[in-house]
């Protein structure tokens, strides 16, 4: 091949690689959120699991509404548990949960980010936190809910939200499960050749609000984890402040709190019961 030729085929791979980084920028929202998978649609509610609950309307600072489900316990409960789903789905694709929580005695409050599930609107990241501060407000204020009395637990995606939430709030406790240390940094993992994070414009730097978190933080993560490594909440459990604890499960990132059964209920119940109201 002449020199020509050579710099001809180089220039080429250059703009197929340029073009692919511009297609990651403007294709993130895309890649990252994924409300209609399985679906938008409400596929079963909290009654199918024989767990009673009401729905509610949130409105946000900027007049989106929200739709959500609080679920409360027979008797006094222990707290309340304002739940972050991940990026995937909708509030009826996670009923195991729910049911898990209210037999630890929590009331739980879980709602749709805007553009999931019945919810207004279409979703970014500031509007994950905007939501995420209009849920907050409904239990604070609407409930009358102690701020002590609110544990934050937040699922992959999810826990990056809890984490921001809990470091401009004083909850009671913040769970965090199968969580990143940033969307960059998970990026970085599935998209090596590309400056992920120079292009990247959804931060959702957990890592980075844990410093700010005052509460007793608890990092759930699966040593089976096939889409966020356990590293990585190895790495979120030395940037939390004391005092917290660290919770190594089995099974996938969808699945992990399911496989693992009594281990993980057990690990949940122990932290709230070390931790709540103190």
């Amino acid at each position: 091949m002449t020199l020509n030729g050579i710099l001809s085929l180089l220039a080429l791979i250059l703009v197929v690689y340029l073009a692919l980084c511009l297609f990651l920028f403007l294709s993130q929202s895309r890649l990252l959120y994924y409300p209609n998978i399985p679906s938008r649609a409400i596929v079963a509610t909290p009654e199918r699991a024989g767990l009673a609950y009401e729905s509610v309307e949130i409105l946000t600072e900027d007049g989106v509404r929200l739709d959500g489900w609080y679920l409360p316990v027979d008797g006094d409960a222990r707290g309340v548990l304002l739940f972050f789903h991940g990026n995937a789905g909708n509030i009826s694709h996670r009923l195991d949960s729910l049911k898990i929580f209210t037999d630890l005695g929590l009331d739980v409050l879980i709602f749709d980010y805007r553009g999931y599930g019945r919810s207004e609107g279409e979703v970014s990241e500031q509007g994950t936190y905007l939501d995420a501060e209009a849920a907050w407000r409904y239990l604070t204020d609407d409930r009358r809910v102690p701020e002590k009395d609110i544990v934050l637990f937040g699922r992959s995606l999810g826990a990056a939200v809890a984490a921001h939430l809990a470091a401009r709030h004083k909850p009671g406790t913040l769970i965090m499960e199968s969580a990143f240390t940033s969307a960059p940094d998970l990026a970085a993992r599935y998209y090596r050749i590309f400056p992920v994070h120079w292009l990247a414009r959804y931060r959702y730097n957990a890592k980075d609000y844990l410093k700010s978190v005052r509460c007793p933080v608890l990092i759930v993560h699966s040593l089976d984890d096939e889409i966020i490594p356990v590293q990585h909440g190895r790495d979120l459990f030395a940037a939390a402040n004391e005092p917290k604890e660290l919770l190594e499960i089995r099974g996938s990132h969808n699945e992990g709190f399911l496989v693992s059964g009594r281990s993980y209920i057990d690990g949940l119940d122990g932290f709230l019961t070390r931790h709540l109201r103190e």
